[in-house]
């Protein structure tokens, strides 16, 4: 799936919480410090090949450092609205366009 547009973010480790592991995720991926705000939602996603994944994501309004990309083969800043214009994962569409309407933020 490595076409589709996704959210930084990835595995929880061995002793960290779900806040812990998306700061050090954007550090790996990013570069820089976050400050890792609230819960905006959480989603259950059954993939057709099997395969199934527990998103949980979450507000980061405040980080320091540039933005480098580490592993992407692009990042976009955009507008919450043109985010539907994207081709996302298909876990993360019901997100997009919850947040495209202006339902979570």
């Amino acid at each position: 799936m490595a076409s589709l547009w996704e959210f930084p973010g990835g595995k929880i480790e061995p002793g960290e919480g779900p806040e812990q592991a998306l700061a050090r995720e954007l550090a790996e991926e990013l570069g820089i410090e976050a400050k890792i705000g609230r819960p905006i939602t959480r989603i259950r996603h059954n993939y057709r090949h099997g395969g199934a994944v527990d998103l949980q994501f979450f507000a980061v309004l405040e980080f320091s450092g540039e933005i480098a990309n580490q592993i992407y083969q692009q990042v976009r800043w955009v507008k919450l609205a043109d985010l539907p214009t994207y081709d996302f994962l298909a876990a993360d569409r019901g997100l997009i366009k919850d947040l495209a309407a202006g339902k979570l933020l």
